[in-house]
């Protein structure tokens, strides 16, 4: 997403750190890690859920722009300042993968739930560290629609229920209707943070209501195979393998599911959680002329000279 971002802007593309030492000599980096969870490993702990991968909480991701970047490449309190004013920061998304141990795990909704205030404190703690170290501009988008996942549509389905899919879309009604509950409660977040801090500008990238628009109409935007089935050849009715959720989490070493199909570009869901590429850049092409980016994005609202990003990825 963040490359999709960066290409509109008209910015460098921004280089991966985790899993290597890429610090693109001060230009911007990339801190995203993939299954990055908002809240650290003894909240799932104290929960009674497993996290299979090794998390990288956003904590984790702050603390290393701090001390790994700015530290190394603007210790001048003036040079830093100027950087950082200067530059765009993605703070997101994140949090999905939260939920997604929990629910994918056999934790109920009502449980899960009170997990949102906790996440959007430590999104929220984020921003305002960023702010106070001197960012102006930052992007925080919200959740996709979890419920037109097709991990969670496997994992969910029901038969039974009139009302359990929205007939629009074949979407988990419940499981969308949370997804708005977080966004709502993180804009409600950055609309505090935003009084408190007047002279930044803090933009919500709806990332919900952007890929909704494909969810209800995928022939239109070129996704052939549909929006509900994943890039897998050979499964299920979603195209998505049941499993134990451990598996949607591999440990290092062990290789994800099976093949992948032959034109991804046709599909909306890439391995059950993740999206394609396609979906991704369809996405940030809604953010920028559509209204799902609160206040609009464009290159002139937008004057940066440099992107970085603390994310899931």
């Amino acid at each position: 997403m963040i490359d999709f971002i960066a290409e509109y802007l008209g910015l460098p593309l921004v280089p991966p750190f985790y899993g290597g030492e890429n610090l693109s000599g001060g230009r911007s980096v990339n801190f995203a890690a993939a299954s990055a969870n908002a809240l650290p490993d003894s909240f799932f702990a104290s929960k009674g859920i497993q996290v299979n991968n090794a998390n990288i909480s956003l904590v984790d991701q702050l603390r290393w722009f701090k001390e790994l970047f700015l530290s190394n490449f603007y210790q001048k309190p003036s040079d830093r300042k100027k950087y950082l004013e200067s530059s765009l920061i993605l703070v997101g998304e994140i949090g999905g993968n939260d939920y997604n141990h929990a629910l994918l795990g056999g934790k109920s909704m009502e449980l899960v739930e009170t997990f949102v205030p906790q996440v959007v404190k430590v999104i929220g703690s984020t921003i305002r560290e960023i702010i106070k170290l001197g960012g102006l501009t930052l992007m925080v988008p919200g959740n996709i629609p979890i419920g037109c996942s097709t991990t969670y549509l496997t994992e969910y389905k029901n038969s039974k229920e009139n009302d359990y899919y929205d007939p629009e879309t074949g979407c988990i009604n419940w499981l969308n209707k949370f997804s708005q509950y977080h966004n709502k409660q993180l804009q409600s977040e950055i609309s505090r943070i935003q009084q408190e801090n007047p002279n930044a500008k803090i933009i919500y990238a709806d990332y919900y209501n952007a890929a909704m628009r494909f969810y209800r109409s995928p022939q239109k935007y070129g996704f052939a195979k549909g929006a509900l089935t994943a890039c897998c050849p050979r499964c299920g009715p979603y195209k998505v393998e049941p499993s134990s959720p451990s598996q949607w989490w591999p440990r290092r070493g062990h290789k994800l599911g099976p093949e992948a199909c032959e034109n991804p570009s046709e599909y909306v869901s890439w391995d059950g959680l993740h999206l394609t590429e396609a979906a991704y850049k369809l996405i940030v092409t809604n953010l920028v002329p559509k209204s799902f980016a609160i206040p609009q994005l464009n290159s002139n609202s937008v004057c940066a000279s440099s992107l970085n990003a603390l994310s899931n990825h």
